[in-house]
């Protein structure tokens, strides 16, 4: 390889804050409209039983997708793309790129046609316990519903050749303009088609989603082409069979908790969602973002054998999902009724409903610091092209969610259900811990312990300034409970996130020193 390409191709740290920032960026946008799709959902329908309905029937082209195709983004399709593009093969990444983008059409719209006709037996089989009605609500949602698979595989393929390439931008804000779907529908429509009118915004954010990402294919060589010979589609394949067995289990994972919270109540679909999507925000805006973006360092420094890089990436990626994660599942915690509240507590949506979703984000929140760190750890082995790894321990940790829930689910109800959740992260984060240490050598020496460490001491002090903001709002603030909660997130959050911003700085913490640095060249317009 040539000094220039290599340069090219080596990461360091101010250039995984870039793509980092750029991908956060694109996350801050997804998870803010997601917030207002939930809410819009929650203004108009409450959390009864359609809108369990409705959650369960769009799991479907959801669940579909990372079977088929999302599972293979991160560990296939961006390791494959971008060994093409270190090995400076530019003609032959469009050409396996068409192929792909080929193959996933004509499978996907196979599978729509088989939904339309099943969507009776799904409906049943994801959930039982809603009672005859609001299935016949689930199976025309479904039915409704199933076309968007086909955008969002053509859209999870085009993230993928973006993503070799280094465009991150408009896949950052794709996700973004799928939760516009509903945005746009809901309010439009809710009064013609009520609840379905959820599922037309589901067909026009997968739309969107596709479309947004089009022109940054600039100067590719897209054709039709089903060549199953061409050596692209055997790796990837064979990258991507691991990954569909855990995504598979994955999969069954989630329907066996549709159908059992179905029997729980039939709320508490809906709860466990409105919840998710608040544990979603941070979980995407920092562990997702970050491991994005080092992906492609990752796997380019193995090409090259770069073992140093590799390490190097590794860690600094790690750390900095330390340090961001910790004091954010602090801060929910504390504030969980009021950021609730906040956001949902509207039209149909009740205080009875705040509280139960308070409760199963509390027990989302046990599992959010897990959960995250895992996305680093699953991602060194994908950019090695070890798929069989992270999805085998997958199976595992989807065995310890079937035995807690279904031990707990009896006692606790949906709070067994989210604890069950909590313990698959942990045990998958410790296992990958164990595998990883082995397999790049101890991680003592990458600094992870002592971020860790210095996160916990800074959120401590974080929470107790929360509380005390939060006793001065109980005692000060007039004008009704919207005015009180407003102040309680955004007066409490601000200072929470100024001393923990001075605790960093005075435990020097070279990570939060990195974002610092991102934020500054992002808004002087700087590119390095």
């Amino acid at each position: 390889m040539s000094e220039v390409v290599q340069r090219r191709y080596e990461e360091g740290g101010p250039g995984l804050a870039r793509s980092a920032g750029i991908i956060a960026l694109g996350n801050v946008g997804s998870r803010t409209l997601g917030l207002v799709r939930e809410m819009v959902i929650a203004h108009f329908f409450g959390a009864e039983g359609p809108v369990s309905a409705f959650r369960l029937a769009s799991r479907i082209p959801t669940m579909t997708y990372d079977l088929l195709v999302g599972g293979m983004l991160s560990a296939a399709l961006v390791p494959v793309f971008s060994e093409y593009l270190a090995k400076e093969k530019r003609d032959e990444l469009w050409r396996a790129a068409s192929v792909i983008f080929s193959l996933v059409a004509v499978v996907l719209g196979g599978i729509i046609v088989a939904l339309e006709f099943t969507a009776p037996t799904i409906a049943r089989l994801q959930g039982e316990g809603l009672g005859v009605d609001l299935l016949a609500v689930m199976t025309r949602l479904v039915r409704l519903v199933g076309p968007a698979i086909l955008f969002f595989g053509l859209s999870g393929v085009t993230t993928g050749v973006l993503y070799s390439l280094r465009r991150f931008t408009l896949p950052a804000f794709a996700t973004a303009a799928y939760n516009l779907g509903i945005v746009i529908a809901a309010p439009l429509l809710a009064g013609q088609l009520d609840i379905y009118s959820l599922g037309v915004g589901v067909i026009l954010g997968a739309m969107l989603q596709l479309f947004i990402q089009l022109p940054a294919l600039r100067g590719g060589a897209l054709r039709f082409s089903l060549d199953f010979s061409h050596p692209a589609l055997r790796q990837i394949l064979r990258l991507y069979l691991p990954v569909a067995l855990g995504v598979g289990i994955s999969n069954i994972q989630m329907a066996i908790d549709g159908r059992l919270a179905s029997h729980v109540g039939e709320s508490v679909a809906a709860w466990m969602d409105y919840a998710t999507r608040i544990y979603q925000f941070p979980h995407g805006l920092v562990a997702v973002a970050i491991s994005l973006a080092a992906l492609p360092s990752l796997a380019r420094s193995s090409a090259v054998a770069d073992e140093a890089g590799f390490r190097r990436t590794f860690g600094l990626g790690v750390r900095m999902v330390v340090a961001l994660i910790v004091p954010a599942v602090v801060g929910l915690w504390v504030l969980a009724e009021p950021v609730i509240a906040l956001v949902f507590q509207h039209g149909d949506f009740t205080a009875t409903d705040t509280l139960w979703v308070s409760l199963a984000l509390r027990g989302y929140l046990v599992g959010l610091i897990f959960a995250a760190v895992d996305w680093p750890l699953n991602y060194a082995f994908y950019a090695r092209q070890d798929t069989w790894t992270p999805n085998v321990v997958g199976v595992i940790s989807v065995g310890v969610y079937l035995a807690v829930a279904l031990s707990w689910v009896g006692p606790l109800g949906m709070l067994g259900l989210v604890l069950a959740d909590s313990a698959k992260h942990f045990s998958h984060m410790l296992v990958m811990l164990i595998l990883t240490a082995r397999r790049i050598g101890k991680l003592r020496g990458l600094g992870i312990g002592w971020t860790l460490l210095k996160a916990a001491v800074a959120s401590t002090l974080m929470a107790f300034a929360v509380l005390a903001v939060a006793g001065w709002v109980e005692q000060s603030v007039t004008g009704g409970e919207t005015m009180a909660w407003l102040a309680l997130v955004g007066g409490g959050g601000g200072v929470g996130l100024i001393v923990y911003l001075v605790a960093g700085w005075a435990l020097r913490m070279e990570e939060l020193g990195r974002v610092f640095q991102m934020v500054r060249r992002r808004f002087s317009g700087r590119n390095s």
